[in-house]
């Protein structure tokens, strides 16, 4: 195993098709279906290396999110990596992803092996 992922994302398509490729490159990884499982999960003892997160989801969006990691709300480092997944891809949505403090930001239709390449990166720096 080479990281924990932890994958948010309410598609279930999306959340498959993703865990699939990190397995498949030796990751081990978690799904949420929305923001408020991943909250309460990340609430725990659990700690990723990496999360991959979309952004539009019912009950707790992923940039709200994003922010209270990033404000330290949850048990986990405030600097944890996380990678944005969305298909809100114009510069206003992504800047939005920036300034709520994502590491990195990739729009839906998305090429598997550049997000891993991407997962990799961000695990590895």
């Amino acid at each position: 195993m080479v990281g924990e992922v932890l994958v948010v994302d309410d598609d279930e398509t999306i959340r498959w098709l993703v865990a699939h490729r990190l397995e498949a490159a030796d990751y081990d990884v978690r799904l949420c279906e929305d923001g408020r499982e991943a909250a309460d999960l990340l609430g725990t003892d659990y700690e990723p290396d990496l999360i991959v997160l979309d952004v539009m989801m019912p009950r707790l969006d992923g940039t709200r999110l994003v922010r209270m990691i990033r404000n330290g709300e949850l048990a986990v480092p405030q600097d944890l990596p996380i990678v944005m997944l969305t298909s809100r891809g114009r510069e206003e949505h992504v800047l939005e992803g920036f300034d709520a403090g994502v590491d990195d930001y990739v729009t839906k239709p998305f090429r598997s092996a550049e997000l891993v390449a991407r997962i990799r990166r961000q695990i590895d720096a």
